[in-house]
């Protein structure tokens, strides 16, 4: 049964693709998720759907090697896109990636908005600031998620937030937004999740 005050609660595993061909139809809308491998993307896309185990949480970061459509309704869905960073794959397979996400951001026209997840001790590296930009060239909304805030003190994360705030507009102007995230103590669920459906018109 899925959970009626949380429409993400209905989110399914849709498909994998690997290459444009396999995508689904480019209609409706749909929310893209991005993040470094070991960033807690996996553990947010589980936070803010309800599901113990939609997006795996693997021991083994970077294993997202495929976009991974997740749908919410027929013509609604959420992306998990590849994760770098600790990812062990061969040089050309990050650089067919590369370019799948190249012309994934430029031409797919159901895509809505991007969420892109950071570890709050480790933020702005270079992979975020490239899928930042992405959006941004797009003229897509981002929102930037500060994930594990709860390894953090309350004027510790303050602070974090502070910085990334100040360096996004700097870089963005006000095309990016951000807050602080907790999957393990569920600080900012609501708040995220309140982003995400609005993108897809769920609110």
């Amino acid at each position: 049964m899925s959970n009626p005050s949380n429409p993400l609660n209905a989110a399914r595993y849709l498909l994998s693709a690997h290459t444009r061909t396999q995508l689904p139809a480019d209609a409706g809308a749909e929310v893209a998720f991005a993040g470094r491998s070991n960033a807690g993307k996996s553990s947010a896309l589980n936070a803010l759907t309800g599901h113990n185990a939609l997006a795996r949480v693997s021991k083994t970061p970077g294993r997202t090697q495929q976009l991974v459509f997740f749908q919410v309704r027929p013509d609604q869905h959420l992306v998990d896109l590849p994760g770098y960073g600790y990812a062990k794959v061969p040089l050309e397979l990050q650089a067919h990636w590369q370019q799948f996400i190249d012309q994934y951001f430029a031409s797919r026209h159901a895509l809505r908005g991007l969420v892109v997840v950071m570890d709050i001790r480790h933020p702005l590296k270079d992979y975020d600031r490239q899928m930042l930009g992405y959006a941004v060239q797009r003229g897509l909304p981002a929102h930037a998620l500060l994930t594990k805030a709860d390894k953090l003190g309350r004027g510790q994360q303050a602070q974090a937030l502070q910085a990334v705030r100040k360096a996004l507009a700097e870089a963005y102007g006000d095309g990016v937004s951000v807050q602080t995230f907790s999957a393990a103590s569920k600080q900012g669920v609501e708040e995220a999740r309140a982003v995400v459906m609005g993108w897809l018109a769920l609110l």
